[in-house]
C-alpha cells in the first residue's frame, strides 16, 4: 500500500472559497478513483492562500482484475443481433458462450497500474474544478476551451510513493518541486513524498495544515491581547478568514486614538473586522479598548513594529471616516433623515418606504391601544414605529447596512428620545433567525410585531406569496418572526382581528398618496370609490390643480406629471387588490404551516399539531399552540392512549354503520349505556367550558373521565344489536362520543 501525494499550486486563493475548495476536490478524487475500481480510504486535505493538497494514504498499487458479463441474443435471433452484439463487445462468436441457447460475453479486464489511473485522474480533476469564480489566463485565454482557474495555476506535485506521476494540465506539466513562502522561502523546494511534504513546507515558513494556521490566529491572538491586560472578543469567522490569507500567521497587538471610542462599538468593530480583518478587544471593565489585532504574514525582524504601525494608520483612516458618518448624521434628527424615505420605493405595488412605515406605525399604536401588547403606551410605539426605519437613508448605514436599526437606536438615544423608542428602534428587526434574541419590552414588541404582519399581509394582498423554495420577500422569515414575538410574549392576537385593523389603515391610504382640503376622506367604502375614480380620470387630474370627487377637494401631493402617475398607480392598485377577496385564510394558513413547522423543530409530534389545526376557526395562534402542548401531555399518558384506541373503533364502527335508520331507544338498554351516557353528559359541557376559558389541561382531564366508561362499553355490549331502536341508541353514544372528543381535538389525525 503506498501513499499518494498531489499539490495544485496558484496565485492566492481567496480565504472564503478554501473551504468549498478542498470539499470540491476531496469529490473529484474519489469520483475519479471510484470510477477506476479504486477504493480511497482515508484523505487529507490542506489548503494555504496559494496551493490546495491532497494526501491519499494506503492505495494500492493497481486495481483489481475483473470479469465481466453481458448477456447477448439467443442463438436463434437474426444475423444483424449478434454482428451488433460483437462489435458491442468486440469480440469474435467463437469467443462466446452459449447458456442454453443464449449467447454470453465474458470479458476479462487485466487490472491497472494505480499511477497510470492517477496520471489520466489529475487533468481530469483540475479540468472539472468548480469555482465559484474563475478565470483564464496567458495566451491560452483566447480560447474558450483553455483551462480556468481561479487564479493563474502555476505548478502541480504528483507523487505515488517516491515516484513521480506524469502528467500535464495546459502546459504545466507535474513534478518534485513546489515553492515556500513568498518572501521567507521563495525559490523552489524538492518533495521527496506525501511523508515528508509538510515538515519540508514548515522549514520553508509555509504552514499547509489549515486548522494548524487557525489554532495559531485563535490562541496568538488571544495571548497578544492578554499580555496587554486587554480581553479578546472572539470571532471564529475572522479566525478562519486570517488563517486563510496567510501561509506564516503572526499575530501582533496594535492601538489607535482613544478619541475615537465615542464612535459606537460595533461600527468600530464592524470597520476593523470587514475593511481591515482586525479583531478588537475589551479592557477590563469589559467596554470596547483603543487595541486590536492583526495577523501578519511574515517574521518581522523588528518584532511586527513597522507592520503594527502601518495597520495603525490604515485603521485610523477607516475609523476617521466612520466618526465622520457618526457626527454628520447627528447634524439632523432622525425625523429630518425620515424625510428621505417618501424617496426610497418599498415596492412597485406598494409605495415607498414612508408608506410602509405609515401602515407599520398605525398596526403598532393598534396593536398597543388595544392590548393586544400589554403596557405599552400607544403613542411611544407610534412614534418608534415613524422612525424605525430613518436610518436608511444615514450615512453611516449606507456604509455598513449590517448596522441598520443599531444606529437609529444609538441616533434616538444622542436625540434624547425615550429609552423605549430608542430600544424599540434597535431591535424592531428581531428576531431575525433561529437562535436570535426575541426582544420583550412593550414598545419594542408592538413595532417589531407591527413590521412583520405588515411585510406578510402586503405581499399577500399583491400575490406574492412564498412558492416552493422560492420566498423572496423572505415572508417566511417574517412569519417566523411573529410567531415567536406572540409566543414569548404570550400576545393574544386574533389574526382576522388584526387583518380588519390592517385593512382599514390601508382603505386610508388616500390620505397618504394625496394632500387633503376641506373634509378628510374617512368613509372607507367611500375611498375605495374615490381613488378607483381618480384612476380612471387621470387625464382630468393632470390638467387641474384641483379635482372635485363626490363634494370632496382633494388636492394632489406633487403637481408633476410623473409622480402623480405614479402615485395614482400605487393607489389603484392596492384598491383594486383590496376589491378582489382578501384570502384571509391563505395568510392564517401560512402563519399556521409555520407555526407547525418550528414546532416540529422543536420535538412536537406532527400529528398532534395536525390533530389541533383539523379543527379550524381558531386565528389565535398562542392559544393554538397551548392546545397542542395540552394534547402532547395527554398522549402521553395511557389515559390518552386508551383513548384513542377507543375513539378509533367508535370511530370505525360509525363509518361502517353508515346512516342510522330507525328509532332510538328512549333509555339505556343496559347498566354499560347508562354508564357511558352519565360519563358523556358529565365530560361533554366540563370539556367544551374548559376549551372556552382555554384551561385546555382541564379539557383533557374531561376526556380522560370517559376512558374507563368507553372501555366498558365496548366490552359489555354489542353495537350492533339486532334490535334496531337498542344499535340505533348505541351508535348515537358513539356518535355523541367522537363529538365531544372533537371538541378538544381531531383525534382522527393521531397516530396510533
Amino acid at each position: 500500500m503506498t501513499d499518494f501525494l498531489l499539490e495544485l499550486r496558484s496565485e492566492e486563493i481567496p480565504a472564503r472559497m478554501q473551504a468549498g475548495a478542498r470539499a470540491e476536490l476531496e469529490k473529484l478524487f474519489r469520483a475519479q478513483l471510484s470510477a477506476a475500481g479504486l477504493e480511497t480510504g482515508e484523505l487529507t486535505i490542506w489548503s494555504t492562500p496559494r496551493r490546495l493538497a491532497l494526501i491519499a494514504r494506503d492505495l494500492p498499487e493497481a486495481t483489481a482484475a475483473v470479469s465481466e458479463e453481458l448477456k447477448g441474443p439467443r442463438r436463434s435471433a437474426p444475423p444483424q443481433a449478434l454482428e451488433g452484439f460483437l462489435r458491442k463487445t468486440g469480440l469474435t462468436q467463437d469467443q462466446l458462450e452459449d447458456r442454453d441457447g443464449v449467447y454470453f460475453a465474458v470479458i476479462d479486464k487485466p487490472g491497472r497500474a494505480t499511477a497510470e489511473v492517477l496520471a489520466e485522474a489529475i487533468p481530469a480533476i483540475v479540468r472539472g474544478f468548480s469555482w465559484p469564480k474563475s478565470m483564464r489566463w496567458g495566451k491560452e485565454s483566447a480560447s474558450s476551451e483553455s483551462l480556468r482557474w481561479v487564479r493563474p495555476l502555476s505548478g502541480i506535485v504528483a507523487i505515488f510513493g517516491e515516484d513521480l506521476v506524469p502528467c500535464e494540465v495546459s502546459g504545466i506539466a507535474s513534478g518534485f518541486a513546489t515553492r515556500g513562502h513568498r518572501f521567507h522561502c521563495p525559490s523552489e523546494i524538492t518533495i521527496g513524498s506525501a511523508s515528508d511534504y509538510a515538515e519540508k513546507l514548515r522549514a520553508c515558513h509555509v504552514i499547509v495544515d489549515h486548522e494548524e494556521r487557525q489554532a495559531i490566529v485563535r490562541d496568538g491572538a488571544a495571548k497578544a491581547a492578554a499580555d496587554a491586560g486587554l480581553t479578546l472578543v472572539e470571532d471564529e469567522g475572522l479566525v478562519i478568514e486570517n488563517a486563510g490569507l496567510t501561509e506564516w500567521p503572526v499575530p501582533l497587538l496594535g492601538r489607535f486614538d482613544e478619541a475615537f471610542l465615542e464612535v459606537p462599538p460595533e461600527v468600530i468593530q464592524l470597520t476593523a473586522r470587514v475593511n481591515q480583518k482586525y479583531f478588537v478587544v475589551n479592557g477590563a471593565d469589559g467596554k470596547l479598548a483603543n487595541g486590536f489585532v492583526c495577523t501578519a504574514n511574515i517574521d518581522a525582524h523588528d518584532g511586527g513594529a513597522e507592520i503594527v504601525a502601518g495597520n495603525r494608520k490604515v485603521l485610523a483612516a477607516r475609523l476617521s471616516d466612520a466618526r465622520f458618518f457618526w457626527e454628520q448624521d447627528q447634524k439632523k434628527t432622525l425625523a429630518q433623515h425620515a424625510e428621505k424615505l417618501a424617496n426610497i420605493t418599498f415596492h412597485e405595488k406598494l409605495g415607498t418606504v414612508a408608506d410602509k412605515v405609515e401602515r407599520v406605525a398605525k398596526l403598532a399604536e393598534w396593536l398597543a391601544s388595544e392590548g393586544i401588547v400589554p403596557n405599552c403606551d400607544p403613542a411611544l410605539a407610534r412614534q418608534a414605529a415613524e422612525l424605525a426605519k430613518a436610518d436608511l437613508v444615514t450615512e453611516m448605514v449606507g456604509e455598513f447596512p449590517e448596522l441598520q436599526g443599531l444606529m437609529g437606536g444609538y441616533y434616538a438615544r444622542a436625540e434624547g428620545l425615550p429609552d423605549a423608542v430608542a430600544d424599540a428602534i434597535r431591535d424592531h428587526y428581531k428576531p431575525v433567525g433561529q437562535g436570535d434574541d426575541v426582544p420583550t419590552a412593550p414598545v419594542t414588541v408592538a413595532v417589531a410585531l407591527a413590521d412583520k404582519l405588515d411585510t406578510i399581509f402586503s405581499f399577500f394582498l399583491i400575490q406574492q406569496k412564498p412558492t416552493g423554495s422560492k420566498d423572496p420577500f423572505a415572508l417566511r422569515r417574517a412569519a417566523l418572526g411573529a410567531l415567536a414575538l406572540l409566543q414569548t410574549n404570550g400576545s393574544r392576537l386574533p389574526i382576522g382581528k388584526a387583518l380588519d385593523a390592517w385593512e382599514d389603515h390601508l382603505l386610508s391610504f388616500c390620505q397618504i398618496i394625496f394632500g387633503t382640503h376641506g373634509n378628510y376622506v374617512l368613509n372607507q367604502s367611500f375611498a375605495r370609490q374615490k381613488v378607483a375614480e381618480a384612476a380612471a380620470a387621470v387625464e382630468g387630474i393632470k390638467s387641474a390643480e384641483w379635482v372635485q370627487v363626490k363634494k370632496v377637494e382633494v388636492k394632489l401631493v406633487d403637481d408633476d406629471d410623473s409622480e402623480i402617475q405614479k402615485r395614482l398607480g400605487v393607489a389603484s392598485g392596492l384598491f383594486s387588490a383590496l376589491d378582489r377577496t382578501f384570502e384571509r385564510d391563505e395568510i392564517l394558513d401560512f402563519l399556521a404551516d409555520r407555526l407547525k413547522v418550528q414546532q416540529r423543530e422543536a420535538g412536537v409530534r406532527h400529528d398532534l399539531i395536525d390533530a389541533v389545526f383539523a379543527l379550524g376557526g381558531e386565528d389565535d395562534l398562542v392559544r393554538l399552540l397551548a392546545r397542542v402542548k395540552a394534547l402532547q401531555a395527554f398522549m402521553a399518558t395511557e389515559d390518552g392512549s386508551n383513548l384513542l384506541a377507543g375513539y378509533k373503533r367508535a370511530a370505525n364502527i360509525l363509518k361502517q354503520a353508515g346512516e342510522v335508520s330507525g328509532t332510538a331507544a328512549a333509555t339505556p338498554p343496559t347498566d354499560a349505556d347508562a354508564a357511558l351516557l352519565a360519563a358523556l353528559d358529565a365530560a361533554e359541557p366540563a370539556a367544551s367550558a374548559a376549551v372556552t376559558d382555554e384551561r385546555f389541561t382541564d379539557a383533557m382531564a374531561a376526556l380522560a373521565s370517559l376512558r374507563a366508561p368507553i372501555d366498558a362499553f365496548f366490552e359489555g355490549v354489542m353495537v350492533n344489536d339486532p334490535d334496531e331502536a337498542v344499535r340505533a341508541y348505541r351508535l348515537g353514544l358513539l356518535a355523541r362520543f367522537t363529538g365531544a372528543v372533537h371538541g378538544v381535538a381531531d383525534f382522527s389525525k393521531i397516530e396510533g
